[in-house]
């Protein structure tokens, strides 16, 4: 059983060509700005099975994080349809879904009700989630003070105890110290063996190694590899 069907989907932006520099400027070009497409995905399909986790590898620019926006349901697609099976919860970008003149505590409830959880059930939770993010002294104190460390050792911290049956993580394995990094990577391994489902957006083949069966390879918004991590790193590094 497939747990992600995405068919056919691709994302175009438009991007402003002349960025005026003076009011005057803005005003006589007003309603006809001139813009340009930039194509972040190209007509891709995906299938990601219940209880699998994928690695999804590429360089800058290649469409990684825009491919998980539109899974996640971020970003609508130019072209294609998504289909999802279960609850889905994601860590996609430092920071996101925070209030930052909120305090951490005002910001784990407001991202589960997003998340679709009831205040009752994330405060049956919220002492586990402050346990694992490491963040009892700090947790009364407005996010905007946090470090960068301290944002993703949070969001992950929501994130996994919001019961998701998919997870999409992007880059966060990356930032913060190796004892927590070690401390997320159990937790995806529990994860696995729980039979969810997860993506994870790396640059680091290592990672996609230790927790990855199956991984793509994204280049200029197309999917250029996939199947075993170590083939698609080979692909990746070539």
């Amino acid at each position: 059983m497939d747990a992600i069907i995405a068919t056919d989907i691709s994302k175009v932006f438009k991007l402003q060509v002349n960025n005026s520099q003076s009011m005057k400027e803005r005003l006589v070009r007003l309603g006809r700005m001139q813009t340009r497409e930039f194509v972040a995905l190209q007509h891709m399909d995906l299938r990601v099975a219940s209880g699998e986790t994928l690695g999804i590898l590429g360089h800058n620019g290649s469409g990684k994080s825009t491919l998980l926006k539109c899974i996640s349901g971020i970003l609508k697609p130019t072209t294609g349809q998504i289909r999802i099976r279960g609850r889905i919860a994601s860590l996609l970008e430092l920071g996101a879904g925070f209030h930052p003149e909120l305090t951490g505590r005002e910001n784990v409830f407001i991202n589960a009700a997003f998340l679709g959880i009831s205040r009752t059930e994330i405060a049956r939770r919220f002492d586990d989630i402050v346990e694992f993010a490491e963040l009892a002294e700090f947790i009364d104190e407005p996010v905007k003070h946090y470090s960068s460390g301290m944002y993703v050792r949070l969001g992950f911290a929501v994130a996994i105890n919001v019961d998701p049956d998919v997870l999409l993580v992007d880059e966060v394995l990356a930032v913060g110290d190796e004892v927590f990094q070690q401390k997320c990577l159990d937790r995806v391994r529990q994860f696995q063996q729980e039979g969810r489902t997860i993506l994870v957006v790396t640059h680091a083949a290592d990672v996609v190694r230790q927790v990855c069966n199956r991984a793509i390879v994204l280049h200029h918004g197309e999917k250029v590899a996939d199947g075993k991590p170590g083939d698609a790193i080979r692909v990746f590094r070539e």
